[in-house]
C-alpha cells in the first residue's frame, strides 16, 4: 500500500486526508497546530467553550464542517499534532515532536504539501514595537485564545484580510480605532466586474466594510502608512491619507498586505518554481489537479498560491484525486473535472481582488534608509541599498549573502517580500528578475539538542 504523507491540517490538508481514506488508505497526517483546522479554521483549546458564531463569524459553518471532517477520520488516520517537518529529502520528512523535543524520519512514497500561508509584511517604521501585529497573527489570538492584540487597535495595510480582522475585532468587544487601507475605493469598484463572478464572497466582504461604518469604524482608503509611533511600546500611528498627515492613538496595530504563501517545503523538495505576476512572488509550479513538477509530490491550498480557504478545499480533494490516479485507484472523474472548474472560477475572482486591493508598489521608493527590514539580522533598507550600490549585487541569494538579510531564525518568511521589492527597486529591475531566497533547512526554528528517534511510516 502506498505510503502517503499530508502536512498541513488546514482545510486543504483535512479534505486531502478525506479523501484518500474514501478510497481505502490510511495517511500520515502531520501538523505543527495542536488542533487541526489551519488558521481560518484554527481551534481553540479543548477545554475553551466558545461557540463557532463567535470565532468565526460568517464563516462558522465552513469551519463545522471542516472541523466535522477531521474528526470524522480521526481513527482512520495517522494524525500527529505538534509536529513541525522542519527539513526534507526525496522520500523522507525530518519532524520535530514538540512534546518530546524529539526529531525522527517520516518515510513516505507520494506526499500532499498544504502548508498554508503566513502575513506579506511591509515594513513602516516603528514595525519592531512591543504592540505591532501581523494581520493573521492578530486573528490567531483572538480565535485560539480569545485574546485582543489591544484595547485600542489600529488596522493597516490592505487586503481582505484587513476588513474581516477589523470585524472580528470589532465584534468581540475591542475598540477599533480605524482601518486604514493603502488601496483606495477606485482600485476596489475597478475590480467589481471579476468579483461579481463570486457573489456570495463579495456580499460577505461589502457586509464587513458596512457594518464597520455603521458601529462608527472609521475607514480611510488610499493612505500611505508612515511610521509606528511609540518608545516601549505603540502609543499611535502616523499616516499620510493623500494630502497630509494624520496621527491616530492607538495602543496596538495589526499590520500586513495580503498574504504569502508558504512554499520553503516544497522548495527543499525540489519543486520548480516560476513567477506569479499576480501574487507578486515565485512559486511552485503545479497542474491543474495539483501535481508538482516532482513526481510524488502534490501542492494544495494557500501554501501554492493564494486562493483562499474554499478554495483549499477543493485543491486538498483534488490533489488527493491525483495521488489516487497516478497510484492507478480508479477515482470519480467528473467529480476530479468539477473540482478543477470551481478552482479555475474562483482564480477569476482571485484576480478580482488583486485588483481591488492592489500592491503598492512605490513601497521601495518611500522606504527610509533607517527603516528595519530584517528583524532577525537588523538589517535595513539602506544596508540593502548599499549593497547594491557598492557590489552590483541584482539577486536575492547573492544580496543575503552579502547583507545577511534572510539568514536569522526567520529564514526570510518575514523579510524575504520586502527586501525583493528593495533589491528590485534599487538595481532598477522587475521584482520577477531579482529571484527569490532559497529555502534551507531547517524551514522553521528548531530547538538545539534535538533527540533523534527511529524512523515512522504510515
Amino acid at each position: 500500500m502506498t505510503c502517503a504523507v499530508i502536512v498541513g491540517a488546514g482545510p486543504a490538508g483535512i479534505r486531502a486526508a478525506q479523501t484518500l481514506v474514501a478510497h481505502g488508505l490510511r495517511p500520515v497526517l502531520l501538523d505543527e497546530a495542536a488542533r487541526a483546522g489551519g488558521q481560518i479554521y484554527r481551534r481553540p483549546p479543548a477545554h475553551f467553550e466558545r461557540p463557532a458564531e463567535k470565532l468565526y463569524g460568517t464563516e462558522a459553518g465552513r469551519a463545522r464542517a471542516v472541523h466535522a471532517a477531521i474528526d470524522g477520520i480521526a481513527e482512520r488516520i495517522d494524525y500527529r499534532p505538534d509536529s513541525l517537518v522542519w527539513s526534507a529529502q526525496p522520500g523522507r520528512l525530518d519532524v520535530l515532536d514538540a512534546a518530546s523535543g524529539s526529531t525522527r524520519a517520516v518515510a513516505y512514497d507520494r506526499v500532499i504539501v498544504a502548508t498554508g500561508a503566513t502575513d506579506r509584511i511591509l515594513p513602516v517604521p516603528g514595525w519592531t514595537l512591543p504592540g505591532v501585529y501581523g494581520l493573521g497573527g492578530a486573528q490567531v489570538a483572538l480565535k485560539f485564545q480569545g485574546c485582543a492584540i489591544g484595547g485600542r487597535v489600529v488596522f493597516m495595510g490592505s487586503g481582505p484580510l484587513l476588513y474581516l480582522v477589523a470585524y472580528q475585532y470589532a465584534k468581540a468587544g475591542a475598540e477599533v480605532v480605524a482601518v486604514l487601507d493603502t488601496a483606495a475605493l477606485s482600485d476596489q469598484v475597478a475590480a467589481l466586474p471579476r468579483m461579481l463572478g463570486q457573489p456570495a464572497t463579495l456580499a460577505k466582504g461589502l457586509f464587513y466594510v458596512a457594518w464597520l461604518r455603521a458601529h462608527g469604524v472609521a475607514l480611510h482608503g488610499g493612505v500611505r502608512p508612515v511610521r509606528v509611533m511609540g518608545d516601549e511600546r505603540v502609543d499611535g500611528v502616523v499616516f499620510h491619507d493623500g494630502t497630509a498627515e494624520r496621527t491616530l492613538a492607538c495602543d496596538a496595530v495589526g499590520f500586513g498586505h495580503a498574504l504569502r504563501s508558504e512554499t520553503q517545503l516544497a522548495d527543499l523538495l525540489g519543486c520548480r518554481f516560476a513567477f506569479a505576476p499576480m501574487q507578486r512572488a515565485h512559486l511552485p509550479e503545479r497542474d491543474a489537479a495539483g501535481r508538482s513538477s516532482v513526481p510524488g509530490v502534490y501542492l494544495a491550498g494557500d501554501g501554492a498560491g493564494i486562493m483562499g480557504a474554499d478554495a483549499a478545499e477543493w485543491a486538498g480533494e483534488r490533489a488527493a484525486l491525483a495521488l489516487l490516479q497516478d497510484d492507478g485507484v480508479a477515482v470519480d472523474a467528473a467529480r476530479a473535472t468539477s473540482l478543477e472548474k470551481r478552482l479555475s472560477r474562483i482564480g477569476s475572482f482571485r484576480r478580482g481582488l488583486e485588483r481591488a486591493f492592489p500592491f503598492p508598489e512605490d513601497w521601495a521608493a518611500q522606504a527610509p534608509d533607517e527603516l528595519v527590514v530584517c528583524r532577525c539580522e537588523n538589517i535595513t533598507a539602506g544596508d540593502l541599498r548599499a549593497v547594491v550600490r557598492c557590489t552590483g549585487a541584482d539577486e536575492m541569494n547573492r544580496l543575503k549573502a552579502l547583507s545577511r538579510v534572510g539568514m536569522g531564525r526567520c529564514q526570510g518568511r518575514m523579510c524575504g517580500a520586502a527586501a525583493a521589492e528593495l533589491l528590485a527597486h534599487a538595481a532598477g529591475v522587475p521584482v520577477a528578475q531579482v529571484g527569490r531566497l532559497r529555502g534551507q533547512a531547517p524551514i522553521k526554528p528548531i530547538p538545539m539538542g534535538l533527540v533523534v528517534a527511529p524512523e515512522t511510516a504510515s
